[in-house]
Order: structure tokens, then sequence, then C-alpha cells
């Protein structure tokens, strides 16, 4: 099924959700990213999507829409489009009674022409009525995010707040409070009441719409949903502002991450996938056109400003609202709405291979098209990669290089000053070492309780770790290896390749001295059945696939499997290849390897040391760092990594780690990379030397006179003068401004 059978299909259900009504005094826009205000009426839009009838219980949808007896189709939108406009009885007790909305106010349901009529073109979208049926809170949504948030938010800098980064902090980010039960701003962190910001982010709103029920076709239930997956989300961005131009736009991205990480029943999914104000309410589909969900407002970290997109998958929602929806569809009349074979058994094609989550990512494809690769390859990198804790708190990602437990990550995690490398406005994105118990305790294998010291921690370990033999000598030719790291860090790893999640101590192996962002840590005991990166030494082609698998945003306390994010291949960058990389390029005759990968896939903190993978599951770069804006917001789509061709020492090493001297390699200086990887052109190469000149000139320029010292001396004192003068302005603007830069 390829992407315009998907979109095609999925506008059969994508609507978008007006309300208007009296607002005197302006302020029931507050808090939204974007209104409509004209002659005392405010107006707001979301998205929203028709249900079929197979999906909901017709006589208990007749009983709430009371106004025949004909069984309405119902509409789903997030319910934050609504609550302003809730009358004052309803806002004090939200929870109880059907709601009731103040006089004046009307919503209307824009739906495809199509749709309950067959003489409209179908171009022609047009506005329908609608009736509020009733507001339902979505408990294991809300109990996901309350548990996200309360483990993120280590400190009230680290703390959260729901909106859109467009919107302004006048009219900013929805606090976990809603405006209609308290006016102040209020946001994860200064309250601490993280149970009130699950509900009315997850907060949903059932409308009912006067068309006939088999105008809306059937649809399928995605039944297991996995980071990396295919989505397609269609809504109505700035709907109100322009329905002609933004209804039913769509969105694709993939599932970066699911929570809880170790059920099949998932009750949050976190997107890698454009939002926009408008687009909460919006319908998910999978790859075969499979419903996933519907879109609601990001969490967003104040410090970073990073955004979470979110998804509340349609199982949560019908097992809350049990006694309306229902979670599979049900007298299925009127079949599939798009038939390709029997896709009513492709669902079966998912179920895991048996193993269940043991930690092996492995799961059955059948039947895939071939416009979608198989996202197994992809998967089985997911086990490589590992979350690496430094004492204070701070983490970062790692990758498993061999069976012997050697880990490749940033020297920034280590020596954070020589790279430039600070947190967000001096915020830690992590927790205290010592909070590592907030874990749940099938994670916590080897942190419940920390102790110092090989014997008692070998006391915690599970038989099927062993301790690795330190065959490492402590010179090689004079060169010395950081196996005793003066730091004296307390290092900690976590590996995901199995259930339940495996943590070791380490010991610093290796930090690069040169222009390169790497260091080497080996676990002091190693499990058995690790699963080790591929590499892929090839220089990537601008515009392929290109998948970023980190621990972004959410540190150890979370409990998540590491992210997956997805886009292509920006920029390569290339240099000289050194002499000394001539091991690794036999094939290369033209001198020239990659230095520098930019991808679009998005990179959050934390997501440094992790790897930029291809379809193929094969690692082609070392995540390294994102972009900032002066300010401090961080620019995840504009990201740089390191490449595996720059990084072939280490790999050349990792296969029986005892030439010592290869790493040596990378510590050498050079001029070149070291301006690439700090951002700067260039070093702009020495004039030519002049040509032959005639005698006679060549005397004459040796001649100067009174008046060409003179002039050479006036040259250079305003040279000097406008040095000075521009310096002067550079340190008046920088007290005014801020300037923009990466």
């Amino acid at each position: 099924m390829a992407l315009p059978d998907v979109v095609e299909f999925a506008r059969n259900f994508a609507v978008m959700v007006r309300v208007q009504g009296p607002d005197p005094k302006g302020m029931k826009m507050r808090k939204h990213a974007f209104h409509q205000y004209h002659s005392g009426k405010t107006t707001l839009s979301a998205s929203g999507m028709l249900l079929p009838d197979t999906l909901y219980d017709g006589e208990v949808a007749k009983g709430l829409y009371g106004q025949d007896d004909r069984c309405p189709v119902l509409v789903v939108t997030v319910a934050s489009v609504v609550e302003p406009f809730l009358s004052l009885q309803h806002r004090q007790n939200i929870a109880k009674g059907p709601p009731e909305l103040i006089p004046g106010v009307e919503i209307d349901v824009m739906v495809e022409g199509k749709m309950g009529s067959e003489d409209l073109d179908e171009g022609a979208p047009r506005w329908i009525g609608a009736k509020i049926l009733t507001l339902a809170d979505i408990p294991a949504s809300a109990l996901a995010l309350q548990s996200i948030t309360e483990a993120s938010s280590g400190s009230p800098e680290n703390g959260w707040e729901v909106g859109w980064s467009l919107a302004s902090h006048s009219n900013g980010p929805q606090p976990i409070m809603d405006a209609i039960q308290k006016e102040s701003h209020l946001t994860v962190g200064e309250s601490g009441n993280f149970s009130l910001l699950g509900k009315s982010t997850t907060r949903i709103a059932i409308l009912g719409v006067s068309l006939l029920p088999k105008d809306v076709p059937n649809i399928v239930i995605s039944p297991l949903n996995k980071r990396g997956d295919f989505l397609l989300v269609l809504g109505s961005p700035f709907g109100v502002l322009s329905p002609l131009h933004f209804f039913n736009s769509i969105s694709v991205g993939s599932i970066a991450n699911c929570y809880p990480p170790n059920s099949l029943n998932r009750s949050l999914l976190m997107a890698d996938i454009r939002g926009l104000p408008g687009i909460e309410g919006g319908p998910v589909f999978g790859k075969r056109a499979h419903l996933i969900g519907i879109f609601i407002k990001p969490l967003r970290q104040k410090a970073s400003g990073a955004e979470v997109q979110l998804v509340i998958p349609w199982e949560a929602m019908a097992t809350a609202c049990c006694d309306l929806l229902r979670k599979e569809p049900q007298n299925e009349e009127k079949g599939p709405g798009y038939k390709e074979g029997n896709y009513n058994a492709v669902g079966k094609a998912f179920l895991p291979d048996g193993k269940d989550l043991d930690g092996t990512f492995r799961y059955l494809h059948k039947h895939l098209d071939s416009y979608y690769p198989s996202q197994l390859a992809v998967e089985q990198a997911m086990s490589t990669i590992c979350l690496v804790t430094c004492d204070d708190g701070v983490w970062a990602s790692g990758i498993l290089l061999n069976n012997q437990g050697l880990i490749l990550t940033n020297a920034h995690l280590l020596e954070p000053w020589r790279f430039g490398k600070t947190t967000v406005r001096g915020v830690r994105y992590g927790s205290q070492s010592e909070d590592l118990s907030f874990l749940n305790e099938e994670s916590a294998l080897l942190v419940q309780n920390r102790v110092e010291g090989n014997q008692k921690s070998q006391s915690l370990l599970p038989k099927s770790l062993k301790t690795v033999n330190t065959f490492l000598s402590n010179e090689f030719g004079g060169y010395k290896i950081n196996s005793s790291y003066r730091g004296h860090r307390n290092i900690r790893v976590r590996l995901d390749h199995r259930q339940p999640w495996v943590w070791c101590d380490a010991k610093v192996l290796y930090v690069c001295k040169g222009p390169l962002d790497v260091a080497l840590l080996q676990l002091e005991y190693v499990p058995d059945q690790l699963s080790p990166i591929i590499v892929d030494f090839e220089c990537p082609s601008l515009g392929s696939k290109a998948y970023v698998i980190g621990h972004g945003l959410f540190g150890p306390r979370c409990g998540f499997f590491p992210s997956v994010c997805s886009g292509v291949v920006a920029k390569v960058v290339k240099a000289t290849m050194p002499n000394s990389y001539s091991f690794s390029q036999e094939g290369n005759t033209q001198g020239q390897f990659p230095v520098m990968l930019e991808t679009t896939a998005a990179v959050h903190p934390g997501g440094s040391g992790g790897a930029v993978v291809n379809s193929d599951g094969h690692m082609i770069g070392l995540v390294t760092s994102n972009a900032r804006h002066g300010g401090g917001t961080v620019i995840p789509h504009l990201n740089f990594s390191i490449p595996c061709a720059a990084l072939a020492p280490i790999f050349k090493f990792s296969e029986d780690m005892q030439d010592l001297s290869l790493l040596q390699i990378l510590d050498q200086p050079n001029e070149h990379l070291s301006s690439v990887w700090a951002l700067m052109p260039p070093l702009s190469p020495k004039p030519p030397p002049l040509p032959n000149l005639p005698q006679s000139l060549l005397e004459d320029n040796n001649k100067e006179g009174k008046g060409s010292r003179f002039a050479k001396f006036m040259a250079e004192r305003q040279e000097l003068l406008k040095k000075s003068i521009q310096l002067r302005k550079m340190e008046r603007l920088s007290n005014e401004i801020i300037p923009s830069k990466l």
C-alpha cells in the first residue's frame, strides 16, 4: 500500500473542529497558540476524527445525541478546544454530568466534500453542525504522562509544560491546570501536580454529527506499535485562520518511543514527526492505513525548548470509554474501507515471534509492501545502544562495539570543558545518581544498592556476567592508555539487549585528545549474548535514509528503551585523508574521506553518543551534537555526527583490543579537521609567489621614499582605528542583544 493510497484512505476520517462563542473580554483564547477574535466572539479550532459505526455502540450514541431516532456519526477530538466555552457549573466539576456550554456557542465540523452528499465535488469541503456528547479522561495515558514528567523533573529547571513552542509567553503553552480551572500559568516543576498535567493533556471530547454511518468506511486497528514504525497524521494546523490552505494537511514520521516500554498494551506514544498548532485531535495511521490513535499537544521542556510529540493509542481511549467505544470493530457488514488482498489478517504479521519482549527485538514481518522497508534491521541495531551515566547524574548514550564489552561514546561526557559543552542554562539533563532507585524493579537490577569495590558489586551481578581480563598493557611503544582515568568518575552502563535490563560498572579506557569528540569505556563485567553494532564505512549518499538511536531527553529514571528518530543524510563534509588512515581505505584513490555528517533526524540532549544507522541497520556515524541558538534553544533537526570512516582506527582496535598504537592516530593534531568541527571555514591557503617581474620594477619597489613610508604609516594607523571602532561596536551590541549563533 503506497503512501498516496494511505493518505487518500485517511481523508475519509480526518475533519477540522471549529468552536466559536461569545467572549466579551477576550479571555477564551488565552493559552492557545492561535485564534480569531472579532466583535466580542472568539473562534478556536483543532483537528478531529470521524468514527465508523463499528467502533462505537450505536444505541448509547443515540441516547447521548438525543435529537431524533437516527444514530449520529461520532467525532473524537481534544477537549481543550471546547473547554474554554463550558458553563461555570461544569468548569467547577468537569468530571460529572453531560457537558454544558455557555449560551451562544456553536460547534461545526469541516468534512471532505464527498462525505454525506453525492452532489458535491470531492474537492469542496463543507461545514456540518455538531453537538458535544461527552468529555472523557484517559486514565492510562494520563498516568503514563504523569510518570514520565515525575521521573524527568529532577530539578525545577527541568520542568515541563504542555503546548507548542510557537506560542508566545503571554498566550503560551497550556499549563497543567487548564485556564478554565485556574487562570495563573502553572507548569510542572513549580507545583508538582503531575496528575493534573496528565488529565488535562490527555482528555478527549466526543461530538455527534448528522451524517449517515454508511458514509464512513470501516477501519482496522493497529495491533502492535513499535519504535521506528511509520506514522501518518492528518490534521488542520492553523485551520481556523484559513481552511483553504490548511485543511487536512499531512505529516509523516515514525514512532520514537512507547510507554510503558515493557508492555504490549501501549498507553502513550512519542512521535518523531512535525507537529503544528491545530493538528491536535487529528487521526494517526500506520503504514497499511491501520488506525493507531489521535494526536495531542506536545510536552515541551522549559530549559531546552525541546518538544515531544504525543499520540494516544486507540486502545487506551476505547478502554476509558468502554461503555461507548469499542477496542475492535464489530458487526463489520461494510467490510474494510480499503482492500488489497485480505487486510483483516494483516495484523497477525506483526505479532512477536514467541520471544515476547525478551530484549531481542525480533519480530515477524509478513506481507510487507516494498514501499516501506522492513524495520527489522533497525530494531536489531537498537539493542546495541546503551545508556551511560556519569557520577553526578549526567547521562548520554553509548554503542556496543564488540563482545568484550567495549563501549564507544563522546568525550564531552567525561571532559565537557574541552568541547565547550555546558548544559542549557546550567541545567543537567538527568538526575542524581542516588535517585536512580526510582527505576522500576526490573530495570534496577544493579542499581538498587550501589556499592563500591568489585567484590561487593559482583554479588549483585547475574550469573551470566563474567569478569573482563585486564590484558591491556598500560604502555605500548611509549603510548599510555587511560586505563586509570585521573577523573575517578563513577560510570555505569545500562545494557538493553535483553530483559530485565542489566547495569554494569565501567571504566574509562580512552579519551581522544585530538579534534574528534570520542571516548572508549570498558565494562568491568560483561554479560553474555551481547549484540555489537555492525559498521558501514562507505560514505553515505545525500538523501539516503538515516535513523538516530539514543537516549535523548528522558534519562535513566524514566525507564525507556532508546528512542528512534528518522530523517535523511542532509550533508557530508569531506577532508583530505591522513596517511595514517590508509589501512582502512584501500579502495579510496581520491584521498578524500567523510569527517562530518549532518542529518535531518531529531537529536535531543542525552542522545550524544548514540548511533546513526542506515536502512540496513548498519552504523554510519556517531552522534556528537546538535545545534543551539545563542539563547540556548535546541535546534534538534540540525545535528552533527562523526562518520564511521573517520573512526576507522577505533573499529580496527575493537577487533582484538591489542594494538593500542591505533588510537594514537586519533590523537594527532589536524588543523583542517579541527576547523570543520569548530564550524569554522577552512584556513585560507597561502598566496602564490609573485611572478617574475622586470628588474626595473623590482628596483622601484625596493625604493621607499618619504612619501611612500608616510602612506604606509597612515594606512596602518587607519587599519588600527577601524579595528578599534569595530571592537567598541561589538562590545556595545553584546551588551544590548543576545546574538543568535550555533
